[in-house]
């Protein structure tokens, strides 16, 4: 697993004779900068030693930054001694996960959250999204800004529809109440929408074949 930390560190030369024939050379001059490099891969190479034996999950590593910190330590003290070098201070301020597996282990905490189970993460996910839908069509997304709001009102839909179906099947031996009367559809409401679909079938988001069905749906709510 990718992981990323930020720290300090503090360092002086304890053996002259070590770190010039390990490091600096035969060269004039040797600075702090050019040590840096070499010192940053020897810290590299030991965060898996250390997080190994710290005995820490890699989800406590935050809470226990010192810990984890000690244990990175005392890997490289004999690493830094090799050099000539001794370790004064080690510092970890920050352990995090790159962006993409940080999203995967947020979705992962959310299926717990849920008790694994899809249908209520559906419903997780869906007002995840709503948020940033609403973010979307505000700046006027174009035609990725469709797509999306498609594909969350697919996924809300389901989550509706599933809710609905529960619902009556609670509510099956429940005494059943008169039928609402039908609400009349208002022939300017059906051409806002054909317009609205026309559109999404112009940018490819409908299939000629599904514009056609939902038009002859909504024309015939005006018969």
């Amino acid at each position: 697993m990718r992981l990323r930390a930020f720290g300090n560190y503090a360092y002086r030369i304890a053996d002259p004779k070590a770190f010039h024939i390990n490091v600096s050379g035969t060269r004039d001059s040797y600075t702090t900068a050019d040590l840096d490099g070499q010192l940053r891969g020897l810290v590299l190479q030991n965060i898996s030693n250390a997080i190994a034996a710290s005995g820490l999950p890699f989800l406590d590593l935050a809470a226990n930054q010192s810990m984890f910190a000690e244990a990175l330590a005392r890997q490289l003290q004999p690493e830094f001694a090799k050099l000539g070098l001794q370790l004064d201070g080690f510092t970890v301020q920050s352990v995090s996960l790159p962006e993409e597996l940080q999203k995967i282990l947020d979705q992962k905490i959310g299926m717990g959250m849920v008790g694994n189970d899809m249908g209520k993460f559906m419903q997780y996910q869906t007002a995840q999204a709503i948020p940033k839908l609403a973010e979307t069509a505000g700046a006027g997304g174009g035609i990725a800004g469709d797509a999306m709001g498609l594909g969350a009102g697919v996924a809300l839909g389901q989550v509706l529809a599933q809710n609905l179906q529960a619902g009556l099947q609670g509510g099956a031996a429940a005494a059943t109440t008169p039928a609402a009367a039908p609400v009349g559809v208002k022939p300017e409401e059906v051409m806002a929408t054909l317009e609205k679909l026309a559109e999404l079938q112009s940018k490819g988001i409908l299939t000629q074949q599904e514009f056609d069905a939902k038009k002859a749906e909504l024309l015939k709510k005006l018969v």
